[in-house]
């Protein structure tokens, strides 16, 4: 009775904390809100999550390489930074080698996708974007929205504490996995507002036209109409966008809004054309023409490898390959489709040249090791499959692989270290539960062994790992008295 009183007061005590201790100044309003992570955590869970955003949120894709384009806009995001209301912060800047037209920020990092900036008509439209999204983390909406899940998760009981004696890479590859969702939560109406207000506060004072905030709403709505015919308006694809769109009014509402803002916020000297369309447009001329070969071939070569069409996607890839040799999706595409085919030599050579391209392509560095593990190269595997996580710490397909490749080396306590993870996230995967409950069963811990081997009897109880999982779950039980 003593442990119970002791487990429930703990929750109690840091509910005290949090509605009596952890107020802080909202440093855009002014006013005091609940705050339970400092200024530093804030850095450092962007940090944490910026990686797996850029790989694996809205779009995915890594980082757009073009150093010269990349210079000229950091320099445009480093003087909004400049009047924004936390310029103390660190900041970086990036394009999303993503078709999605899209932008985000979290603490340290501003992004905008290839998509988005491909069809944006100038500086100015791309200031007031970058500064509704600078305006978020100015006014620490992600950090609040942290907080209060933390208050959430300790009322329903303490989530927190039950990570406690957890084996460390679980753990944090669960932290990991709430940072991800943190940065998927839709921000709420009167926080769009708030950033849409800032935004237009930003650029106003840096001399830009207000106006160019109405031009932009106006053209993201085309740009995502655009966007969902391109992808032929598909369930799965077009319901995803309209989700990420969701938390926007429409835009004869947003322009409304928009007006009303930008008639109550003083006015300020504008500077030239209060637009610099024509230098935006110079600059951003080779993105566009790249843009069109991704949403004209690669990416339908990217749907036709999902729906196992290999003709179609190879057909795309040459395409998008005839257009420009430069591109490291484009020859990781094709290594994939090689993948597909069995044909492992073509396949090393697509992803190798991606390397040669960028080396920190994280898609190539995960297909050499995917590869290399069809080939029962494990320890080669490993080695890929390792790096790619230090890129992106949270794909999933390389926690699969790396598992499965320590697992055939019997290396069962590593292998439990990655396939875990890969199967809480995959609950229902084909084979996993029972390479599982073999690993259990090499470190000696029958109860979870018997667990694996049961879940797997459900899932696939005909194939050759489920017909192994129903004999091992009846000898368990048979030798343990389960």
């Amino acid at each position: 009775m003593r442990t119970l009183r002791l487990v429930l007061a703990i929750p109690l005590f840091f509910l005290t904390f949090m509605l009596f201790g952890s107020c802080a100044v909202n440093p855009v309003t002014g006013q005091s809100q609940l705050m339970l992570v400092s200024e530093q955590e804030e850095i450092a869970m962007g940090r944490e999550l910026y990686p797996n955003a850029l790989w694996g949120g809205e779009g995915g894709g890594g980082e757009y390489r073009d150093d010269r384009l990349k210079t000229y806009l950091k320099g445009v995001v480093v003087n909004i930074h400049k009047v924004s209301h936390r310029p103390n912060l660190p900041v970086e800047f990036a394009i999303q080698d993503s078709s999605v037209p899209n932008a985000w920020a979290i603490p340290g990092y501003v992004v905008m996708t290839r998509g988005l900036l491909a069809n944006l008509n100038s500086e100015g439209e791309f200031v007031y974007v970058m500064g509704h999204e600078m305006g978020h983390v100015s006014a620490r909406h992600s950090a609040s929205q942290m907080s209060h899940s933390m208050v959430t998760q300790v009322l329903l009981g303490g989530a927190g504490i039950a990570l406690a004696g957890s084996d460390y890479s679980d753990a944090a590859l669960t932290l990991g996995a709430l940072g991800g969702s943190l940065l998927l939560l839709k921000y709420s109406r009167s926080d769009e507002l708030e950033a849409d207000r800032l935004g237009v506060q930003y650029m106003t004072r840096l001399g830009y036209d207000p106006r160019n905030a109405l031009n932009a709403q106006r053209n993201i709505e085309n740009i995502s109409n655009a966007y969902i015919k391109s992808i032929g308006q598909e369930p799965g694809e077009q319901s995803f966008f309209q989700d990420l769109l969701s938390t926007h009014p429409r835009t004869s509402v947003r322009i409304d809004e928009m007006q009303n803002i930008i008639n109550a916020t003083p006015r300020q000297p504008i500077r030239g054309d209060g637009t610099n369309r024509q230098q935006f447009q110079s600059a951003t001329a080779d993105i566009r023409k790249m843009h069109s070969i991704y949403t004209n071939y690669y990416d339908k070569g990217v749907r036709a490898l999902k729906k196992d069409n290999l003709p179609e996607a190879a057909s795309y890839a040459q395409k998008a390959l005839a257009q420009d040799q430069k591109r490291a999706p484009f020859h990781a595409l094709n290594g994939f489709i090689m993948l597909k085919k069995k044909n492992y030599s073509e396949a090393e050579r697509s992803f190798q040249q991606a390397l040669r391209i960028d080396p920190n392509y994280q898609p190539a560095v995960r297909g050499i090791g995917a590869k290399s593990y069809f080939q029962g190269r494990y320890t080669e595997s490993i080695q890929y499959l390792r790096r790619s996580l230090t890129l992106f710490p949270e794909d999933l397909p390389s926690f699969y692989f790396l598992g499965m490749s320590y697992y055939r080396t019997k290396s069962y306590k590593n292998a439990i270290a990655y396939l875990k993870p890969f199967a809480d996230a995959q609950p229902k995967h084909p084979r996993v539960h029972g390479i599982l409950g073999m690993c259990y069963e090499g470190v000696g811990d029958v109860n979870s062994a018997y667990a694996e081997h049961m879940k797997q009897s459900q899932i696939d109880p005909k194939s050759d790992v489920g017909k192994a999982s129903v004999e091992r779950s009846k000898a368990l039980r048979l030798k343990y008295g389960r």
